[in-house]
């Protein structure tokens, strides 16, 4: 595999199965080098996989004449006769619209000509309305008055009164921004506000059965942005209702909300309280819809966390996906006794569970197999799409397998290898550290182009789940909360000393690079051992308290950690790798994006300034405009030229041959 490789690989995603089970909906990504974007498109593959059909058409080229560009969140009509989605295409109103197509073929039509920020819509059982999420814009509202021209050259002042007031990409948030529920009647347009509430975030719109309720998620504490208590919400379907509360715990009741077949239960996702949220394992709960009982978790003696529940067609179970272990695989809960079944025993990562008719699909992909969309039949994946599969035949790759390790704390840590492509046994190779983000996160049998770009460079790649990781039960998982770059190092090296022990990595070769919390992660490895060679740290920082208020995270240090002036030798000790950073001799690139407000730029230019400071080899990459997540193709490749180069500089690209067997009949001394 080769940098040109890097975008010719399409992302499949979101399937949506049709009324009567026999076609699946989705969305293919591309990378359109031209206009160095990455444009989304509608396909819709059938049941048995014999007809794959492309529906939209996005941007070909830099100069889009027609303005249709991506298209995406595919929904059936409950006819199964048309085909919804949203996509922002010049027409009645700016921004993205629901726009509806027959799904025998034929030109998509304009439905909602909504003002603001459209950002999820579901269909009522009878077609008749639509149940929209939408959020003031009030940039876009007022570029679209008289002399709005003129207006988009005088900017205005921000005014900031909230608690938590930025967000990534969402930017600086006002007060009066709040995403709300609106009924869009089909043949009049007529839109009508669904709930009487209008200060709270309200999200996760699911239609009842009978189309005569609608259940949602929203957090109504007296100021939401300093807790993150959701509840789940039942409102009738009509303008200006009363909600009614259905769940009362303090923490996140959230979606993937779900109703049962019969419409008396709702399923949703219980994450954990306040002080521990970073480190949740979403646990699946169920309360009745009219709110006689209190809720119930079914998965409360499952240590692992489950997504995107799905009712059985009988209502007696729920499938989900199990997150456990470096995979992450479809299973059904028993409503009754919370037993969880696993459907996929082979290794990888399941995504988009979608069930309808008796009929599942979801995206699946593993360490050879880029994600496609399968069918689940009685725990057998059966592959309907092969947008990939001709690069994958192509290309040569790494093998990945298991590696495990025990830390002197006995703790056991596990991880993944993977070895450069045709890698010799006996060969001792350069071992790339490659650290994940998170911390609530782990690496997966998934089919990831950085382990494979870096295998191809030479590279023996070494992904750990160190402690704090999820996947390995809910103790493992906030064992570092409030104790960050302790525990994580331990398991890094001792992972780390197990490659070398095999004989699979050459000591003198190592580097270690990391984004988001992996870039964290490394400033605290560098900080903690001389042994690297080399290290790049993206979207990291060395110093938390320069981040208090300056990232989204306030509420996780005010309740994590505590507020600076109140723990500040606790944020001194937490930000070693600054205060201590003449420990550092480590060559270290940096990396961030100016528009990151996750982890902000100003976390590596510390860093970057304080080994300049030291004489440290060191460089700074900033890439204008870019998010916590990449989104400018030629930014993504441009970071993988500069990480290459940068290990290659510090000489870590060769691997050590295994020393030549002796001739027949000779022994080998000691050494050879």
């Amino acid at each position: 595999m080769a940098l040109s490789d890097l975008f010719r690989f399409q992302n499949v995603g979101y399937p949506e199965v049709s009324p009567d089970g026999q076609w699946i909906a989705y969305t293919v990504s591309v990378v359109n080098t031209t206009a160095d974007k990455r444009t989304t498109d509608l396909w819709m593959v059938s049941w048995d996989g014999t007809q794959d059909v492309r529906l939209t058409w996005g941007s070909d080229s830099a100069e889009d004449a027609n303005g249709q560009g991506s298209s995406s969140s595919p929904r059936w009509s409950p006819d199964g006769k048309y085909l919804s989605f949203m996509a922002d295409r010049p027409g009645k109103a700016k921004g993205d619209q629901v726009w509806v197509m027959d799904r025998r073929g034929g030109e998509a039509h304009q439905l909602t000509d909504v003002k603001g920020h459209l950002s999820a819509y579901a269909w009522s059982p009878d077609a008749t309305k639509l149940v929209l999420a939408i959020a003031p814009d009030e940039d876009a509202e007022a570029n679209q008055k008289p002399g709005a021209d003129k207006e988009k050259e005088k900017p205005k002042p921000i005014v900031i009164d909230r608690y938590h007031f930025k967000e990534d990409v969402e930017g600086y948030l006002r007060d009066n921004e709040h995403t709300q529920l609106w009924l869009f009647d089909v043949a009049t347009h007529k839109l009508d506000k669904l709930t009487t509430d209008t200060k709270f975030d309200e999200q996760e719109a699911v239609w009842s059965p009978d189309g005569t309720e609608i259940a949602y998620v929203s957090n109504h504490d007296a100021d939401p942005d300093r807790s993150i208590n959701t509840d789940v919400w039942v409102v009738d379907a009509k303008p200006h209702s009363t909600p009614r509360q259905l769940t009362h715990y303090d923490g996140p009741d959230e979606g993937h909300i779900a109703w049962s077949p019969d419409g008396k239960w709702i399923a949703f996702l219980r994450g954990d309280p306040l002080k521990l949220w970073q480190y949740s394992e979403n646990k699946l709960g169920i309360v009745p819809a009219d709110g006689s009982a209190p809720a119930r978790i079914v998965t409360a003696d499952f240590d692992r966390a489950v997504s995107g529940p799905q009712w059985s067609p009988d209502g007696k179970s729920i499938q989900v996906v199990a997150e456990d272990d470096r995979n992450e695989y479809p299973a059904t809960v028993d409503v009754a006794t919370g037993a969880v079944h696993r459907e996929v025993s082979t290794d990888g990562v399941a995504e988009g569970l979608n069930e309808r008719d008796g009929h599942t699909a979801l995206v699946w992909t593993s360490d050879t197999q880029p994600g496609e969309i399968y069918a689940l039949d009685d725990g057998t994946l059966r592959k309907l799409t092969h947008h990939n599969d001709a690069v994958v035949a192509e290309i040569q790759l790494g093998e990945t397998r298991d590696i495990s390790a025990k830390t002197p704390d006995g703790t056991d840590v596990h991880g993944l290898i993977t070895m450069p492509p045709g890698a010799q046994v006996g060969t001792k190779y350069p071992l790339l550290l490659h650290i994940h983000g998170g911390p609530n996160g782990q690496d997966e049998h998934e089919f990831s182009v950085d382990r494979q770009l870096f295998a191809a460079h030479g590279y023996a790649v070494l992904n750990v789940n160190y402690r704090g990781s999820s996947g390995r039960g809910s103790v493992y998982q906030k064992a570092i909360a409030g104790n960050w770059g302790h525990l994580e190092i331990e398991d890094l090296m001792a992972c780390v000393d197990e490659v070398i022990k095999e004989g699979l990595v050459d000591p003198d070769k190592m580097g270690v690079m990391g984004w988001s919390y992996g870039g964290i992660l490394t400033d605290y490895t560098i900080a903690s051992t001389n042994r690297f060679k080399a290290a790049s740290s993206g979207a990291g920082t060395g110093d938390p308290v320069a981040f208090y208020g300056v990232d989204e995270y306030i509420l996780q240090y005010d309740n994590e950690i505590g507020p600076p002036w109140k723990e500040t030798q606790k944020y001194i000790e937490l930000g070693y790798p600054f205060f201590h950073a003449d420990r550092i001799h480590t060559p270290t690139l940096y990396m961030g994006g100016t528009s990151d407000m996750n982890v902000p730029l100003v976390g590596g230019e510390q860093m970057y300034e304080a080994l300049r400071s030291l004489n440290v080899p060191t460089e700074l990459i900033v890439y204008p405009g870019q998010f916590h997540g990449f989104t400018r193709p030629s930014f993504i490749l441009d970071r993988y030229q500069r990480w290459f180069a940068w290990f290659d500089k510090w000489e870590l690209g060769k691997a050590t041959p295994a020393p030549p067997s002796p001739p027949a009949g000779v022994t080998a001394k000691p050494g050879m």
